[in-house]
């Protein structure tokens, strides 16, 4: 599971040599992670789910801020629908339900979640939003707040949308990777029911 050594990656100067951090700090962990969430969607729901861990391979000079892993039914990428996320900025690791990089159906989808506000009513009450996966802003799940960041998604051809929780880097947590991967999986399972009115859409 994620160590304070994971997090201290990103403190590695230069894109050769954090790229050889993540891949040996950080993608071993995702794997991990990915081979126990990924039967259970898959079985969940029905469908077969793969896993996909971002590479960064269009980077040439700037190191990545953070880096991620993707659950998704799509076999040959995850970005063109909505997908699941687990990844980690400096501070944290986060656990999303996402619609990034424009997907087909944007508006659509958009449209669903904002027509079922009391698919939100049952997430835990620590979920949180983030409407741009290139930054660490993170906002409370308050329903002024999804109610504009899913209008935004509507609207803002390149608009964002990724819900979920996230682990800090200080949490207890980390310190039993049986508890942590449960509070993952607790995490992606109560997004299911958004996921699904998603792939409705």
């Amino acid at each position: 599971m994620f160590t304070e050594e994971s997090f201290q990656v990103f403190q590695v100067e230069g894109l050769e040599p954090r790229m050889t951090a993540i891949r040996s700090e950080i993608q071993p962990v995702f794997q991990k992670i990915g081979d126990t969430i990924c039967p259970k969607l898959s079985e969940t729901l029905e469908s077969p789910f793969y896993l996909h861990i971002a590479q960064h391979r269009r980077r040439s000079v700037h190191p990545p801020e953070n880096t991620w892993a993707a659950f998704s039914e799509g076999k040959r990428g995850y970005k063109m629908a909505p997908h699941f996320q687990v990844g980690i900025w400096p501070d944290y690791v986060f656990l999303w339900l996402s619609m990034i990089d424009q997907p087909k159906g944007q508006v659509a989808f958009a449209e669903t979640l904002l027509n079922k506000p009391t698919l939100f009513e049952a997430l835990p009450e620590d979920t949180v939003l983030n409407i741009d996966h290139t930054k660490d802003q993170i906002l409370p799940a308050t329903t002024e707040n999804l109610t504009a960041s899913l209008e935004r998604l509507a609207k803002v051809k390149k608009a964002e949308f990724q819900i979920g929780r996230i682990i800090k880097k200080d949490a207890p947590l980390w310190q039993n990777s049986d508890q942590a991967l449960a509070y993952m999986e607790a995490t992606y399972k109560s997004l299911l029911p958004l996921y699904t009115a998603l792939k409705k859409a």
